[in-house]
């Protein structure tokens, strides 16, 4: 995993205070918040990198981790056991910090992985002398996924990619964009016969044409003409399942706005419940009038 410097994403100081940090954070999220940036992918992943960033600094153990380990810092409690044992048989303690850029990036995982099996891979001698053997959990991996409204309506299998090996992963209806799920053990392989690490994926959810979803509910827009607006009537309405009829009633204006309750997006691991769909009349005035059409809207002007 390559370092990243959080501290630059939020554009404050290592030495920044929390209260510091959590400003930073809200100013950023405020500024490249997607639903202020529509169709920006680049402020989508600001938007991203943002959050990620608040996660660790946000949280004071986080940090800490962080400020020693760099992008190790999800190993921690690892490390530090490891360095104990170490220490607990004879083997003098090792400082982590300073090995090869902790925290800088100044190595690749290779080296990493190198360094851990040369150090307890080949097991080393206690007090009693007896060799022991150090497991070591595998490396966490991060990957993303780009899907769109219609591939998370539904509980649906999909296959992807992670350095180079093919993983089908089923992917639960109601799944929000920017949400990261955890796939156990299917990260790298654990050294020693350690546990092989965590896979986790974040979701790039994209609307697709004639729907907006916001949280569980769906946002679309409906043409009626000006004579069902004016005298009402029914009108067909697009949803994710299919058109519904939808009543309209007179007098209607362009831009009412009715609600349909449970034909929204699908509530996240909450079977058979749904958010509402939304939808927004656009009353259509008629152009190229005929004669005979533009006399009967001069006698309704004079009525009026």
């Amino acid at each position: 995993m390559a370092y990243i410097d959080y501290y630059k994403i939020l554009g404050v100081d290592k030495n920044a205070s929390e209260s510091d940090i959590k400003k930073a954070y809200r100013k950023l999220a405020r500024k490249y918040h997607p639903d202020l940036n529509p169709g920006d992918k680049e402020a989508e992943k600001k938007f991203k990198e943002i959050n990620e960033a608040h996660e660790v600094l946000g949280n004071p153990e986080n940090r800490k981790k962080y400020d020693k380990y760099g992008e190790h810092w999800q190993h921690a409690d690892e490390i530090e056991k490891q360095r104990a044992q170490q220490q607990a048989y004879g083997g003098g303690g090792y400082d982590f910090s300073g090995f090869g850029g902790f925290g800088g990036g100044g190595y690749d995982e290779s080296d990493f992985s190198d360094f851990f099996q040369s150090m307890f891979g080949g097991g080393f001698s206690g007090t009693s002398g007896q060799r022991r053997n150090v497991r070591f959990k595998g490396q966490d991996i991060q990957a993303r996924l780009h899907l769109n409204l219609r591939d998370v309506y539904t509980t649906e299998k999909h296959t992807i990619n992670v350095n180079g090996k093919k993983i089908r992963i089923s992917i639960p209806a109601g799944v929000r964009d920017g949400q990261t799920i955890r796939i156990k053990g299917m990260g790298g392989t654990g050294i020693n016969g350690g546990p092989n690490g965590d896979l986790y994926i974040t979701f790039a959810i994209d609307d697709i044409p004639g729907f907006k979803r916001v949280g569980d509910d769906l946002y679309t827009k409906a043409d009626i003409d000006l004579v069902t607006a004016v005298l009402g009537g029914e009108t067909m309405i697009d949803t994710m399942t299919g058109k519904v009829k939808l009543k309209v009633k007179p007098g209607t204006q362009c831009g009412t706005k009715v609600r349909l309750k449970g034909k929204g997006f699908p509530v996240y691991k909450q079977e058979g419940k749904y958010g509402d769909l939304y939808v927004t009349f656009n009353v259509k005035i008629p152009v190229n009038l005929t004669p005979e059409q533009k006399k009967l809207f001069e006698q309704l002007a004079k009525l009026k």
